[in-house]
């Protein structure tokens, strides 16, 4: 059912969880008259959960999938991760790239200099947060690495401390948790959150997936009429973890959008559909890019 162009789903619906691709005709309706803005989280959504985040690479197919909507969609990707190893991992440079939770935005847009190529920083609202973030890295490090199979990531605006690898019926997820709090009683302008099996250290600042989506909601590319709100366009929004909730809250209060959590059980969540998982994420993509031919 729409509304003056915006999605409503009965609410025993969003409790079941009501799949993305069984619901894609609906989804298009609800879109009918919007330019389509494409927004992406990475780990689990473009590419499977792996115990060592380093190799979370996404398939030559899925990288295919995304190239084919990004041809006919803005899109960007919303990660928690470090912008450039999303775009190591991505390897398409016309998309834009939000990372540290976005507060890291990259347009795809390159412009040539002497010596080489700069890219165009659109928006990293933390930036005097730098020093601090190094600082606190190197006690973390430090802190952990006793802890066998715990992980210190520095996703430059932000932290991740990953812990899949830890034998937690020894205490070891209660013991990292314990050693990253100890390092932040000495930085208390950084906020702690969890995800799924990784513990996020960020800035406390009033940023996070849903003030990316907001900003890039108010870029040109992302708002059709030009005026700077987005209000032309109609939003999906591809996410698994807890971060990304803050995303599909503000698509919610919006009206208008298609939140889309990734998960094989149902969740508590803000979002209006759901997919299984980073195969049914590339089929919805293809479908997607399909219907717009």
């Amino acid at each position: 059912m729409t509304k003056h162009g915006a999605l409503v789903v009965p609410e025993d619906a969003v409790e079941k969880h009501p799949s993305a691709l069984g619901r894609f005709e609906a989804v298009a309706a609800a879109a009918k008259g919007k330019r389509i803005v494409v927004f992406l989280d990475y780990d689990g959504t473009l590419s499977p959960i792996v115990e060592d985040p380093d190799r979370a690479v996404m398939t030559d197919e899925m990288r295919d999938a995304v190239r084919g909507v990004a041809a006919r969609f803005p899109t960007a990707i919303v990660s928690g991760r470090c912008r450039d190893k999303v775009l190591s991992f991505v390897r398409l440079e016309e998309l834009y790239y939000a990372g540290s939770h976005g507060m890291d935005i990259q347009g795809p847009t390159r412009h040539e200099v002497r010596g080489g190529e700069e890219e165009e920083v659109l928006c990293q609202p933390a930036r005097d947060f730098l020093p601090m973030i190094a600082e606190a890295h190197a006690a973390l490090a430090a802190k952990v690495e006793a802890i066998p199979g715990a992980k210190v990531e520095n996703n430059k605006f932000c932290l991740s401390v990953h812990f899949r690898c830890v034998d937690e019926r020894r205490g070891g997820g209660g013991t990292v948790a314990e050693q990253v709090r100890a390092v932040l009683r000495d930085y208390p302008r950084l906020r702690l959150t969890q995800g799924r099996k990784v513990l996020e250290i960020r800035p406390a600042i009033k940023w996070d997936k849903g003030e990316a989506l907001r900003f890039l909601l108010s870029v040109p590319a992302f708002s059709p009429s030009g005026g700077g709100g987005g209000d032309d366009a109609f939003p999906i929004y591809i996410g698994d973890d807890r971060t990304d909730e803050d995303a599909f809250r503000v698509l919610r209060a919006r009206g208008q959008g298609a939140g889309i959590l990734v998960s094989r059980f149902p969740k508590d969540t803000c979002a209006s559909f759901s997919l299984r998982d980073p195969g049914e994420v590339k089929d919805f993509l293809r479908k997607l890019a399909a219907a717009a031919t």
